[in-house]
C-alpha cells in the first residue's frame, strides 16, 4: 500500500464517516420517477431521462435501437491545484453505483441541476472557485453507448491563494497520485477525467503522420462510414425487455436498466430513488503502444457511436464484456486477434505491460460497472497489419486530439493513467 501514512489514516477514517446504502427498486416504484411507454424522467423536469433510440450505420454492428441517458446540461468535474507546492485538492466521495462505495473525486464534481440544487440540497463547496473562472473550462463527451450528446466541463484551476480544507478533501501531491493510480478504483473516472484533459506535452515529437495527414484521413473516413440516430418510445425497442421493474437486452447480452434506492449520511440530500445503469461485470480499455522516431505512438481506432454527434478516435481494443467478447459483433477480428493474443496474455517477448489496473465507471449513473484498463509497449520490430481503421498516433498528436475532442473517454482515461505524471 501508499507509504503516506497521514492519506491512509484519513481515507480509512473517510470510509467510516461516509455511509452509503443502495438497493434495488422496481422501476416504477421510484420516488419523484415518471416511466411510460415513452421514457422514464425526473417528476422536476431536470436531472436526466431515459429514452429509446433507433441507429441506422454501416459500421460493424449496423443496426440495433437500445435505451439512452439524455442529460443535455453540463456538468462541471473541477480540481484547484495549489501552484507553489504542486499539489491537487480532492474529495472522499460515496457514489451509489461505486463497487467500493467511497472514491477520491474532483474538488468539484456536480451536475448543473446539483449546484443549481434542483433536489433541495447543500451548497457544493468550492464550486464559485470555477464559476469565475469558465474561460478554463474544456468540454469533454461522456460514454457514447450510454449517453445521448453529453459533455462535462472539465477543468484545472490553479491558485495562488491559501485555500481552508473541509474535512473530507485532501491535498495530494504527485508522488500520491503516482500511487494511487496503480490501485484499484480509489480515483474515480472524473478525477482521471480532469487529469487527463491537462497533460504537458513533450519536448521530442517526432510523428509518423502530420496533424494534416489524420485530419484528411478521419475526413476521408467520415464520408465512407455513416450513423443516425433518431428517439423512439421505449416500448418499441425491439431487441430489449421494456417492464415496471427493470429495462433489460433480450439475450441479455448488453447492460440494464435498474432501479436504486439511496440512502447517504454525507451527500447532498439524505435519501433518493433514481434509476441508474447496470452494465457486465467487467470491459476492456486497452492501448497498444510503440516507438517510432523515438517518440511514443498509441494504435488508435476510427469509430462512431451512437451517443457522439461526431466521430472519435478510440482505444486499439474496446469491449464492454471482457468474459463474453467472442461473442460481440461489434468487434472486428483485428479487435479479437489482439484481445486474445495480447490483452489476455500476461506476459510475451513481443510486449512489456505499462500500465494495468480495474477502475470503476462514473457511479452516479453506473451501478457496479468497472473497466479493465491495459496498455502494452510492443517491440517495433513486430510488425502488425494494421486494417484501414486504424492508425499510429504520437503523444504529443494525442495530446492535440483531446484538445480538439477528437479522443473519447476510455482512451482518454487510459492515456491519462499512463502519463498521469505530466499533468500541468
Amino acid at each position: 500500500m501508499m507509504s503516506n501514512k497521514k492519506f491512509i489514516q484519513w481515507f480509512n477514517l473517510q470510509k467510516k464517516k461516509q455511509q452509503i446504502s443502495c438497493k434495488i427498486k422496481y422501476l416504477k416504484d421510484l420516488k419523484y420517477w415518471l416511466i411510460n411507454d415513452n421514457l422514464i424522467h425526473h417528476s422536476s423536469g431536470k436531472f436526466f431521462k431515459i429514452v429509446g433510440i433507433d441507429v441506422k450505420s454501416n459500421t460493424r454492428g449496423k443496426n440495433w435501437d437500445q435505451p439512452i441517458i439524455v442529460q443535455k446540461e453540463s456538468g462541471i468535474l473541477g480540481i484547484i491545484k495549489d501552484k507553489f507546492q504542486n499539489r491537487y485538492l480532492l474529495q472522499a466521495k460515496v457514489e451509489p453505483g461505486n463497487k467500493n462505495k467511497l472514491q477520491l473525486s474532483p474538488t468539484v464534481q456536480a451536475t448543473k441541476s446539483n449546484y443549481k440544487r434542483v433536489h433541495g440540497g447543500k451548497k457544493i463547496p468550492y464550486l464559485n472557485f470555477f464559476l469565475k473562472n469558465k474561460n478554463n473550462f474544456i468540454s469533454q463527451s461522456e460514454q457514447g453507448y450510454r449517453y445521448l450528446y453529453k459533455s462535462n466541463y472539465n477543468s484545472l484551476l490553479i491558485t495562488k491563494k491559501n485555500i481552508k480544507v473541509l474535512n473530507n478533501y485532501y491535498w495530494l501531491d504527485m508522488k500520491d497520485i503516482i500511487k494511487i493510480i496503480k490501485k484499484r478504483s480509489i480515483f474515480n473516472m472524473d478525477t482521471i477525467s480532469v487529469f487527463s484533459t491537462f497533460i504537458n506535452k513533450e519536448k521530442l515529437d517526432v510523428p509518423l503522420h502530420s496533424m494534416n495527414e489524420i485530419l484528411k484521413w478521419l475526413s476521408k473516413k467520415d464520408k465512407i462510414f455513416y450513423l443516425s440516430v433518431k428517439i423512439k418510445p421505449l416500448n418499441k425497442l425491439r431487441d430489449w425487455k421494456v417492464g415496471y421493474d427493470k429495462i433489460e437486452h433480450k439475450n441479455k447480452n448488453h447492460f440494464s436498466v435498474v432501479g436504486i434506492n439511496v440512502k447517504s449520511n454525507k451527500r447532498e440530500i439524505k435519501e433518493w430513488d433514481q434509476p441508474i445503469i447496470k452494465g457486465k461485470k467487467l470491459a476492456l480499455a486497452g492501448f497498444i503502444i510503440c516507438y517510432f522516431n523515438k517518440t511514443k505512438h498509441y494504435l488508435c481506432r476510427y469509430n462512431k457511436k451512437p451517443g457522439l454527434k461526431k466521430s472519435t478516435l478510440s482505444c486499439s481494443v474496446n469491449t464492454s464484456d471482457i468474459i463474453n467478447y467472442k461473442t460481440n459483433n461489434k468487434l472486428s477480428s483485428f479487435q479479437n486477434y489482439l484481445i486474445n493474443n495480447f490483452f489476455l496474455k500476461k506476459s510475451s517477448k513481443r510486449f512489456k505491460v505499462v500500465y494495468e489496473n480495474i477502475l470503476s465507471d462514473e457511479g452516479g449513473r453506473f451501478y457496479n460497472c468497472e473497466i479493465k484498463y491495459k496498455a502494452l509497449l510492443i517491440n517495433k520490430n513486430f510488425i502488425l497489419k494494421l486494417p484501414n481503421d486504424y492508425i499510429w498516433i504520437s503523444q504529443n498528436q494525442v495530446i492535440k486530439m483531446i484538445q480538439r475532442k477528437k479522443i473519447d473517454i476510455e482512451a482518454r482515461l487510459l492515456f491519462g493513467c499512463i502519463n498521469i505524471e505530466k499533468i500541468k
